[in-house]
């Protein structure tokens, strides 16, 4: 009340700026007035965890007070935790732009995750939500987080959504949101990591710069699931080649799937992917240099060595002079079965209406996740996290676009540096980063190239280490992947942890 009381007198006299920000505990008050709190107990990691969730509005004031956004959370704190000190806090968040937090939510991290079946591929409505046996709660408490315009989280009356659509916009709404977050729940003491997905990860290497040189919050742990850190290795520009031999490892992986290899190169995965890496990184990456240079007879070789590794003809490869878009690949593979391959995972097949054409009409592998997880979001959070809103929630929007890259304009954006800087500055940081084999949206291959490429100080590159899996850009829909993961985050915490204890 005194708040209240503060704030009213505040406007009945004009007070000055400085009054108003110092009254800002009001707008703490209208949040928590928002938030829906429940209590839960699950058996997580073969233990009985008993936990507070909470889903509500967090409101963005700018560094004056002034309110610019309310954006929407869901919390999962452990209960009975004494001391913040001893429990690990972790911020998580998708990619997009435009994305929601929904996929790592309810897919691996959160205590409830969509059953896809044992691979992946159950998709019939409406869809089922169960228990996720193997969520993270047991290893740090959890804050998912919708950047504006994604989820509930909109801009408050008189703001533009446009001023949180880029690079460095994102970057500053979200670091803001966890450093208020952190501050109101007490939360300074507590070892803290980023987990982010896809774009997600650009934006968590963006803030390991931010809430370190601004807010002069270190961060112990980050991990990157799907990275894409530099973004030169993904765009298929006329004069930019650095995507077409990044990709050709995973071009390489989706053909084994689908059986399309010579049988030499279909009897073991991973020998046949370090493989198609030395050949990507050596003969392919010099002929791709070469250009109009090469002779006939080189040209000839390089298609044929193409065709071997991506299960394409060599007249395929050669009429695409050796370059072989993402699209033009998930097209042709299987175009004699009339089916193509999915981008986020190219383990799934679509049906286009022509079996002719450059590029799919659709990717199967989004629409294969896009019903479960919006059904199940919506119902979730209303029926069991008691939150109510009319409001549709974005689970994967194009209302975020354009997306402005502000000082990477006429530049590819590469935010492995900031990371790089980040880990110089604070050398007990870890990093994680966990690749699917069948992603064709984030492929390994350009992340191994990204971290190489990093220059970071020798003393530092073991902080730094990589996972793989036999699925795609979300690896945790498949179920022997999502165990996997688990083990692999429970081990990565722990050494993160001890990182922190060790003088």
């Amino acid at each position: 009340m005194r708040f209240l009381a503060a704030l009213v007198l505040a406007c009945v006299l004009g007070a000055s700026p400085d009054v108003l920000a110092r009254s800002t505990p009001d707008a703490a008050a209208k949040d928590r007035e928002a938030l829906s709190v429940t209590h839960h107990t699950k058996m997580i990691g073969g233990r009985e965890i008993a936990y507070t969730a909470t889903a509500g509005y967090l409101t963005l004031p700018d560094y004056e007070g002034k309110p610019r956004a309310r954006m929407f959370y869901i919390a999962y704190t452990r209960t009975g935790v004494d001391n913040p000190a001893e429990r690990p806090l972790t911020f998580s968040f998708n990619g997009g732009p435009g994305s929601s937090s929904v996929w790592l939510h309810l897919g691996a991290l959160g205590p409830r995750r969509v059953d896809m079946g044992p691979e992946g591929f159950d998709q019939r409505p409406p869809f089922a939500l169960v228990d996720n046996e193997h969520a993270w709660l047991d290893l740090t408490d959890l804050v998912f987080i919708d950047p504006v315009t994604t989820g509930y989280s909109r801009p408050v009356e008189g703001v533009r959504g446009s001023e949180f659509h880029g690079v460095r916009q994102d970057t500053q709404a979200v670091g803001d949101f966890i450093r208020l977050w952190t501050t109101r729940e007490a939360r300074w003491a507590s070892p803290k990591f980023l987990v982010g997905e896809s774009y997600g990860t650009t934006r968590a290497a963006s803030l390991s710069g931010y809430l370190q040189e601004t807010h002069g919050m270190y961060l112990n742990g980050i991990l990157l699931i799907s990275p894409i850190l530099n973004f030169q290795t993904a765009r298929f520009d006329v004069g930019n080649d650095e995507p077409f031999w990044n990709f050709l490892p995973t071009y390489t992986a989706t053909a084994f799937y689908h059986g399309r290899l010579e049988p030499a190169l279909q009897r073991n995965l991973e020998a046949t992917l370090e493989e198609a890496r030395r050949w990507a990184s050596t003969d392919y990456l010099l002929a791709l240099s070469k250009g109009d240079r090469l002779t006939p007879r080189e040209r000839t070789e390089i298609a044929r060595a193409l065709s071997r590794y991506t299960g394409l003809s060599p007249e395929f490869c050669e009429r695409s002079n050796l370059r072989i878009s993402i699209f033009n690949f998930t097209k042709e593979l299987l175009r004699a079965e009339r089916r193509t391959v999915g981008r986020l995972d190219s383990r799934f097949k679509g049906i286009d209406r022509l079996a002719i054409g450059n590029n799919p009409e659709w990717d199967p592998s989004m629409i294969a996740i896009e019903g479960p997880y919006t059904a199940a979001l919506n119902d979730y959070v209303r029926r069991e996290l008691g939150f109510e809103s009319d409001l549709p929630y974005e689970i994967l929007t194009g209302r975020v676009q354009p997306w402005s890259y502000g000082d990477y304009e006429n530049r590819y954006a590469n935010l492995a540096e900031t990371m790089r800087r980040a880990m110089s500055k604070n050398p007990s940081l870890k990093v994680l980063w966990a690749c699917g084999y069948y992603d064709l949206a984030t492929p390994f291959f350009a992340a191994e190239q990204t971290a190489a490429q990093m220059q970071l100080d020798p003393e530092l590159r073991g902080n730094m280490e990589f996972h793989y899996y036999e699925s795609g850009h979300m690896m945790y829909i498949r179920r022997h992947d999502l165990e996997k993961l688990k083990i692999d985050i429970a081990g990565f915490y722990s050494r993160a942890l001890e990182a922190a204890r060790t003088p």
